[in-house]
């Protein structure tokens, strides 16, 4: 076994619905892994250090900052990404709440964003404003525009209620 081979690892992860076999370094982030090997860039590297959220995906269901997730610890789990949301060029009720309410602004926290929205309401279908800004506290936006994205979350809670009445 070569030294290379020593340092890798084979692992199997489902990605929006899809199986992936790959083989990664043992040092690699879950976001080296969706950016690098499966070209998944709307996870953005922002600070590499789960301070800013714009990494978040959602590991079998829950939000996770993918720069902290060892690709190797993900093996045989789920992972959504932001690039998952939008079913057969639909988009989530969340991606089009944020859209409407203009909850994007420069954009680069926008997928952390949504995915934390999208956990949250999988879970809480009617948050409050404050249940709302506790599921999007990891989640840093430099542009300032809680308000909007605050407003985003409640629409597309709105949306999704109304569409399975």
């Amino acid at each position: 076994m070569s030294q290379e081979q020593q340092h890798t690892a084979q692992i199997s992860l489902e990605v929006n619905g899809r199986p992936h076999q790959l083989e990664v370094r043992h040092h690699w982030s879950l976001l080296d892994v969706l950016r690098e090997q499966l070209d998944l860039t709307g996870s953005k590297r922002g600070c590499d250090r789960g301070e800013c959220g714009s990494c978040t995906v959602l590991l079998d269901g829950a939000p996770v900052y993918s720069c902290l997730i060892l690709a190797v610890q993900v093996r045989g789990r789920s992972v959504l990404t932001v690039e998952g949301l939008a079913d057969e060029g639909k988009l989530d009720p969340v991606q089009q709440a944020f859209l409407d309410q203009d909850g994007g602004q420069c954009g680069y926290c926008t997928p952390g964003f949504l995915m934390s929205a999208k956990a949250l309401l999988d879970a809480n279908p009617q948050p409050d404003d404050s249940q709302i800004r506790e599921a999007l506290a990891g989640n840093l936006c430099r542009c300032n525009a809680y308000g909007r994205i605050i407003q985003g979350v409640l629409t597309a809670a709105r949306a999704m209620k109304e569409g399975s009445s």
